[in-house]
């Protein structure tokens, strides 16, 4: 269920003294010896691209991640396409 906007100015006023952080769990070392860093790659570049509803809509639905998965399907199209 999708919140609204009247809930969301209220959170956004909430001082981070008045948050209950109790149900959330401390980061322990184990958290922090499986973690790793991730950036983003350098030569990645912000786009406006136009695509038909149902491509964008089944990318969408693949979950998490999906346009990532997008440039890994172009970029296995580019290097098919290469002589």
């Amino acid at each position: 269920m999708p919140i609204s906007q009247t809930r969301l100015k209220e959170l956004a006023s909430r001082s981070d003294k008045q948050i209950d952080y109790s149900d959330i769990p401390e980061l322990d070392e184990a958290f922090f010896e499986k973690a790793q860093l991730v950036r983003p790659a350098a030569d990645k570049r912000q786009i406006t691209i136009r695509i038909d509803a149902d491509v964008l809509d089944w990318f969408r639905g693949q979950g998490k991640g999906y346009q990532t998965h997008m440039n890994a399907v172009l970029k296995a199209y580019m290097h098919s396409q290469k002589p």
